[in-house]
Order: structure tokens, then C-alpha cells, then sequence
């Protein structure tokens, strides 16, 4: 591997590190936009910590596959203790001379080099497989990012819909209440039977039990967006957002052939579902790769008490060194590369498959979104109707009751229908806001 190449693998580790979530996101703003909670969510969540984790684990892979290509310095330091043995030597003109003296007392020294220098492709090709992976892992924690911004945002607009359907709630309690005053009042008076008076007390009793069910489910989407963005327990949080705005409804959208090729080239999870494509054809090249030779460079410096490599032998510390070229090529390995290579075709394979799917299940997603925006847009417009038909109804009923020629049934259906019409409105609102999130992350954006 390159000088560049480490310097580029150390700088994605670092920026992997720094990358990673901080434990706590800090206070919570007086009122919190869908932006913020969205950046609070990144921040502190524990699937994108674990995730980029994993990519640090992907970088640190790809970096062992390159070091694996480069020469390995390695030092040995040793001491034996051998058995006596009989002194061997014979006398020459000069005195006698010592061939193979009794030294039981052996150290040794070595500094050894090995250099892969030609292994068939395959260090290369795993090096190419695992910065694959980085890739794939990379996209993988993007499109997780992008599932935690859904997630956010539909419990972003959750809460603003409870609390919306419960202040449509509430009004309508109040309008019961002014009417069961009314009613009472005329009671007493001698204009309407008691059955008038017990007919609005038990719609004013439901709509109390409708005005505790929505306040029950604000808690429980409040509940559930502090879970997402870290919020301290039992705080109340303030939102920045109306679900009716001009400006966060776009016009039509595009055709869904053209969502289609968006999405395919801007979806990570697929980016990362073709990253391993990529990688599984280099762990095909790198097993093809079992059946060619390998050439090493092997080369070491010793220095010894006594050097085995000096004849003749002598307790002295003596240098020596050694320079090799290893070839080697496994003739027969019993089939084991070729069951190798078919495990690695298999896995591409089951990629490509699993890509292919994927692609058909594009297609549906991007156009089941598409069709939720429409149906969402129609609803919203029925919607306004119902609310301008009810409301008039309801005023003219309430003026028919004022003159004595409308009954407290007529005015209480009138208001359970202008109720039903407002929370068909505010439903409406908040599956266009879903709709338009749930188109974003089909399409990649």
C-alpha cells in the first residue's frame, strides 16, 4: 500500500471517530423546530453510534488488508542452554586449533525481513473487497440517518396532530358546554323537557371521554419523540410547526418513472447493497487467486554467540546474513480453492438477488407514496369542505334553535358533525405532511 493510501485510511478513521454521537444533546429550545429535533435525534442516537462503529471496524479491515501487502520487519531475540559436549579440534604446526568447542551457553539475535512480492492478485483483491465494505457500511449509516429523520418526523407530526385533534376536542366540550347551559336555562324555564337536558349532558359526556382520549394520545407521541431526540424526562415539549402551511406543500409531484431512476441512483441503502456487490466479485478474485504461485523476498541479519553459520564454531559473537526468494504454488490442495471460489460465487449471487429485489421493491415503495400524497391532497380538499358546510349548518341550526324551531337533537348533530369535519381536516393536514416525509425517503432525498 501506497504512502497516500495509509494517509488516506488514517484520515477516515479519524473522521469516523470524530464522527461519533455525543452522549447528550443539551436543553431543549423554548420551541422546537422539525430541524432541531431531527439534529437532536442524530446527535444522540444509539443505532447510528453502533453503526458508526461498525464502519470504524470496516476502516480498520481495509487497513490490514493493505498493511498485509507490505514488508514485515520483525526482530528475534533467543537463549538456549544445550548439554555439555566433548571439545573437538587436533594440533596443527602452530598449536593445537578447536573445531567444535563445548559452549553451552548459545544466544542468538536476528532481524528478519519478508516481502510478499507476487501472490496471484489476491492480497490486492481483499484489500479492494474491504474498502468495498467501507463504502457499503457508509451508505448503510446514511440510510440509517435517513430512517431516523422518518421516524422523527412522523413523531414530529404525531404530536403536533394529537394536539391539534385535542384542541378540536376541546373547543367542541366548550360549544357543548355553552349549549348544555342554554338548555338547562330553558329547562327551567318550561320551554324544553328534561330528556333535552340529559340528551346534551350525555354528548357533553362523550365528548369529554373524546377530549381525554386525544389528550392521552399527545402524551403518548410527546413520550415517544423525547425517546428520539434525548429529552429529559417529564420536560414539556414546545413545538415550532402548524400543520397547515402554504409553504410546506409543494406543487404536484413528478412522474413516477423519474422518482424511480431518482431513487436508484440517491437511496444509500442501495449504494450499500451494490457496495457489496462490488466487494463479493473482489473475494471472487481474491479465492481464483488460491491456485496461482506466490513469490516472497526474505532476507535477515543474525548475530550470534555462537554463530551456527562460521565454521568453525567458536564462542565469540559473529555476525552473518541471508537474502531469499521463496516460490511457492500448491499443486494439489484437494479441491479447497475450487470450493472457495464456489462459496464466493454463491454470495454474489444472493447480492445481485438481493439487489434485484430491492429494485422491484423501489418501484412500489416510490409508487405507494406517490399515490399517498394524491389520496392525501383529495382528502384535505374534501376536508375544507366539510368544514365550510358544517360550520354554516351548524349556524343556521343554532339560529333555528335561538327561534324555538329547531330541536337539541338537530343542534347536537350539527356540532357532532362540525367536529367530525374538523378532525377529518386536521387528519387530513398531518397524512400530507406523513405522505410527502414517505415520499422523501423513497425517492432518496
Amino acid at each position: 500500500m501506497t504512502r497516500a493510501a495509509l494517509v488516506c485510511l488514517w484520515l477516515c478513521g479519524a473522521a469516523t471517530a470524530s464522527a461519533q454521537p455525543a452522549p447528550a444533546a443539551g436543553p431543549l429550545p423554548p420551541r422546537l423546530t422539525l430541524a432541531e429535533a431531527i439534529a437532536r435525534a442524530t446527535a444522540t442516537s444509539h443505532r447510528l453510534g453502533e453503526l458508526v462503529a461498525r464502519q470504524s471496524t470496516a476502516t480498520a479491515v481495509a487497513g490490514q488488508r493493505g498493511a498485509a501487502q507490505n514488508p514485515l520487519v520483525s526482530t528475534q531475540l533467543g537463549y538456549q542452554r544445550t548439554n555439555h559436549v566433548d571439545p573437538f579440534g587436533f594440533v596443527t604446526a602452530t598449536g593445537p586449533k578447536l573445531i567444535y568447542p563445548d559452549v553451552p551457553d548459545n544466544y542468538r539475535s536476528r532481524v528478519e525481513l519478508q516481502w510478499p512480492i507476487y501472490t496471484g492478485g489476491r492480497l490486492a483483491a481483499l484489500e479492494r473487497a474491504a474498502r468495498a465494505e467501507v463504502t457499503a457500511t457508509g451508505h448503510e449509516l446514511a440510510s440509517a440517518r435517513a430512517d431516523l429523520r422518518l421516524e422523527v418526523t412522523r413523531a414530529f407530526w404525531a404530536l403536533v396532530t394529537s394536539r391539534e385533534a385535542a384542541r378540536v376536542v376541546g373547543e367542541a366540550v366548550k360549544r357543548v358546554d355553552a349549549q348544555l347551559a342554554d338548555v338547562r336555562s330553558r329547562f327551567e324555564s318550561g320551554f324544553v323537557p328534561p330528556n333535552d337536558v340529559s340528551t346534551v349532558e350525555a354528548q357533553r359526556a362523550r365528548q369529554q371521554f373524546l377530549f381525554i382520549e386525544a389528550g392521552n394520545t399527545a402524551s403518548l407521541a410527546e413520550a415517544d419523540l423525547a425517546r428520539l431526540i434525548d429529552a429529559p424526562d417529564g420536560a414539556r415539549i414546545e413545538l415550532d410547526a402548524a400543520l397547515e402551511d402554504a409553504d410546506a406543500m409543494p406543487a404536484q409531484a413528478p412522474s413516477v418513472g423519474s422518482l424511480v431512476v431518482m431513487a436508484r441512483d440517491a437511496r444509500a441503502d442501495r449504494a450499500a447493497i451494490a457496495g457489496r456487490v462490488d466487494a463479493a466479485l473482489e473475494r471472487e478474485t481474491a479465492a481464483a487467486a488460491g491456485g496461482r504461485p506466490t513469490i516472497s523476498l526474505l532476507s535477515g541479519a543474525d548475530y550470534a554467540r555462537p554463530n551456527p553459520r562460521i565454521f568453525p564454531r567458536e564462542e565469540a559473537w559473529k555476525p552473518s546474513w541471508d537474502v531469499g526468494v521463496t516460490f511457492s504454488w500448491a499443486a494439489w490442495d484437494g479441491g479447497r480453492t475450487r470450493w472457495e471460489v464456489a462459496e464466493a460465487e454463491g454470495v454474489t449471487a444472493a447480492t445481485r438477488e438481493r439487489l434485484a429485489e430491492f429494485d422491484s421493491q423501489l418501484t412500489l415503495e416510490v409508487r405507494q407514496r406517490t399515490l399517498d400524497l394524491a389520496a392525501a391532497r383529495a382528502q384535505l380538499e374534501t376536508a375544507r369542505q366539510e368544514v365550510v358546510s358544517a360550520t354554516e349548518a351548524r349556524r343556521v341550526v343554532q339560529e333555528r334553535f335561538s327561534a324555538g324551531v329547531a330541536t337539541t337533537t338537530d343542534l347536537l348533530d350539527a356540532q357532532v358533525a362540525l367536529l367530525q369535519a374538523d378532525l377529518d381536516r386536521t387528519r387530513a393536514l398531518a397524512e400530507i405532511r406523513l405522505a410527502l416525509a414517505g415520499l422523501d425517503r423513497a425517492v432518496g432525498r
